[in-house]
């Protein structure tokens, strides 16, 4: 099992400390974990780690990454917020990937619960347009290894008129050309939305382009580690997909899903 979008208490808005969380992974029989916590930026600071935190953060997975190197394969990343403030700082990092991922705009924090009133502000459609183009824009940018949460722009439920298939093509054969990973997270189970990002047919679009996956709980908790990546694994199975892949050093591996 690979579970490679996790988090700390360093955002800022995570319970738990990182070697609870390697614990729970080494229990449910992971086999490749992952810390890809939320990367600095000179935005949105109260939801990610000081710069400062950065060589703190790093030094304690690698720390773990060694403890632990007969249980389990550990992985240190970011999470990225591909915005106007992302920064060279943490791009430069020597990590094993790089996730890049929206969650903003333009400055609207579209899947933060505090401002979830400015989604009656505006089109349903238009949001969607607007937010698939940002991850075409991410795709293209050819910063990051793997797309994370790829549709989260439908976590509290709100949901399109015109055909999302539509309004994703783009990004997702932008993806293709860049080489990246999208992730099958099982937070959207946890949200509003109870569904798993992406949906089933944006899956659909991914297998026919030929696109690889991984797999992720995105866990702000240790008690979220691993959440429902069986099912995850067996209904990525069943679409056709034989193989997921993780990174180290910013190389591809794949592996069989078995």
């Amino acid at each position: 099992m690979i579970d490679i979008h996790n988090h700390t208490p360093l955002c800022k808005h995570a319970t738990g400390n990182p070697e609870e969380y390697v614990k729970k992974a080494i229990e449910k029989n992971i086999k490749i974990y992952g810390f890809a916590d939320h990367a600095s930026m000179e935005f949105d600071e109260q939801y990610r780690m000081s710069f400062s935190d950065m060589p703190k953060y790093e030094k304690e997975i690698k720390s773990l990454k060694e403890k632990y190197k007969d249980k389990i394969k550990i992985l240190l990343g970011y999470e990225v917020d591909f915005t106007p403030y992302v920064d060279k700082r943490v791009l430069e990092r020597n990590v094993d990937y790089l996730i890049g991922s929206v969650h903003f705009l333009d400055n609207w924090g579209f899947d933060n619960p505090e401002f979830i009133k400015e989604w009656h502000n505006r089109d349903v459609d238009d949001i969607y347009e607007e937010y698939f183009s940002k991850i075409q824009d991410l795709a293209k940018s050819r910063l990051f290894d793997i797309v994370g949460h790829l549709d989260l722009v439908k976590v509290f439920g709100f949901k399109p008129k015109k055909n999302i298939k539509d309004i994703a093509k783009n990004a997702i054969k932008e993806i293709k050309k860049a080489g990246m990973a999208v992730e099958i997270n099982t937070a959207g189970l946890r949200k509003p939305v109870k569904e798993i990002y992406p949906s089933t047919k944006l899956l659909e679009m991914i297998r026919d382009e030929g696109i690889d996956i991984t797999f992720s709980s995105d866990a702000h908790k240790p008690e979220d580690v691993g959440y429902k990546i069986n099912e995850v694994i067996k209904m990525a199975k069943n679409l056709g997909f034989s193989e997921a892949v993780y990174f180290e050093n910013r190389k591809k591996q794949k592996i069989k899903l078995t």
